[in-house]
């Protein structure tokens, strides 16, 4: 009982304490509060709001306009609204004139503060040390949201010249009908080069058609090369280095084709546009191209698209995959390169690069953006589009530029295809010609 007693007096006790500890804060905050009162208070201060002087940028696109008013207008308008300092002028060019036109606007010093161009395009602009460089101007975690090698594809003499913006993986799109007639699996596309020549004789074997048509303009013989295990050049871009086994085979491949008539004979004068052609009539069972080109198909035969699946990319042995990537640049002239660089990647994050993929077959070269359910899911009545844009997603991560930003690039693509097509004419072996291309090669490097 006396234990009780002692334990309730000292809890009464240590209630007494608190509750004189509060008064005692009570009062001194009542007197603090009191002595602030009477002391005069300090006018109150305006709020410094820092304005900016007006900008105005200048940007270039390649033959986006009509088509993508709507988008290409409303990614300005987002962007002015989050940057009322900035105005952004657009000026689409023709996708024909633009190598002209960039390269006369950098001599003329009137050149656009961003413009879009593709690797090839841009690495002329670079050669001539007129673009900034986007290593020292985006910041390092900036840099890193963006596919690695896409963005590594864009160096020029150790500087990184542009901003990818959109990417492209090639597909192989082929005409189920055709692959019955000739008796082959529906189901089953080739999937490397030396599955290519084998359906390419039974197609021609059994429906006197040709399987493909191989584009050997532009970059496209070059980049079979790196597929088939051919390294083009040394490291430092000043020895050619495919006069190898593996280089003569690829020209041999591609010989016997012709020289076999499994390939058309315009092989040597026409392009991929030609491809695209034969394809829609029902000419070639083969198309590989980027899924956008399904579009074309979709437009003037509904009939083939209806018959067309979609397979990976075709490749050799080395089972690389390449990628097309198209990119923003900022000339060193601009007087504004802060706010354009800020443009560049306003309209090349995650959202903006998803709503655009949306609106065409294309991919995003942002990696996190590649997890939209839209390249991953398919629509409850998918068309041939849908699903070939999902094949080309998948295999995105595991594809590259293949031709990296070369001095002289036409000079050498020529060079190459000029050797190639003499061979394919019987003008000269396949040994002869690999060795004219290595020379020219060696010559033009060399400069």
């Amino acid at each position: 009982m006396l234990k009780t007693r002692k334990f309730l007096l000292a809890l009464a006790v240590m209630m007494l304490m608190v509750f004189a500890a509060a008064c005692s804060s009570d009062n001194a905050n009542t007197e603090k509060e009191t002595e602030n009162n009477n002391t005069e208070q300090p006018a109150p201060t305006e709020e410094v709001v820092e304005t900016k002087d007006p900008v105005e940028i200048e940007f270039w696109t390649m033959q986006l306009s009509p088509t993508f008013d709507d988008y290409i207008n409303g990614v300005i308008a987002d962007f002015e609204s989050e940057n009322p300092h900035i105005t952004v002028k657009w000026v689409d060019v023709p996708w024909g004139d633009m190598e002209t036109k960039i390269l006369a606007s950098v001599a003329s010093k009137t050149a656009p503060d961003v413009a879009n161009l593709n690797p090839q395009f841009a690495s002329k602009l670079a050669e001539l040390d007129a673009l900034v460089n986007m290593d020292e101007m985006v910041p390092a975690d900036i840099r890193s949201l963006y596919f690695e090698g896409v963005w590594n594809s864009n160096k020029f003499d150790g500087k990184t010249f542009g901003i990818p913006w959109y990417l492209s993986s090639q597909v192989t799109m082929y005409n189920t009908k055709m692959f019955e007639e000739a008796g082959l699996d529906p189901e089953k596309a080739p999937k490397t080069f030396d599955e290519l020549a084998e359906v390419a004789k039974a197609i021609k074997e059994n429906t006197g058609k040709f399987a493909f048509f191989p584009a050997l303009d532009g970059s496209h013989f070059l980049e079979a090369l790196v597929m088939k295990g051919v390294e083009l050049t040394n490291a430092d871009q000043t020895k050619a280095m495919f006069n190898t086994p593996d280089g003569i085979a690829a020209f041999q491949y591609y010989v016997d084709l012709y020289t076999n008539a499994l390939i058309p004979r315009e092989v040597l004068t026409e392009g991929h546009g030609k491809a695209v052609d034969m394809y829609q009539a029902g000419q070639i069972a083969i198309l590989a191209s980027g899924p956008q080109f399904l579009n074309i198909v979709a437009e003037n035969a509904p009939d083939i698209l209806e018959a067309t699946k979609t397979s990976t990319q075709i490749t050799g042995k080395t089972g690389k995959k390449n990628t097309a990537a198209m990119n923003l640049v900022v000339p060193k002239q601009s007087e504004h390169q802060e706010e354009a660089v800020l443009f560049s990647l306003f309209i090349t994050n995650a959202e903006n690069q998803v709503t655009f993929d949306k609106i065409v077959p294309i991919l995003p070269s942002i990696e996190t953006a590649l997890d939209d359910p839209f390249f991953n899911e398919l629509p409850a009545d998918p068309t041939p589009i849908d699903k070939a844009r999902l094949v080309s997603a998948s295999q995105l991560r595991d594809s590259e530029v293949l031709i990296p930003p070369m001095a002289n690039f036409e000079d050498l693509r020529r060079a190459m295809n000029e050797a190639l097509h003499a061979a394919m004419l019987g003008q000269m072996t396949a040994e002869e010609a690999v060795k004219q291309a290595e020379e020219k090669w060696n010559s033009i490097l060399s400069k």
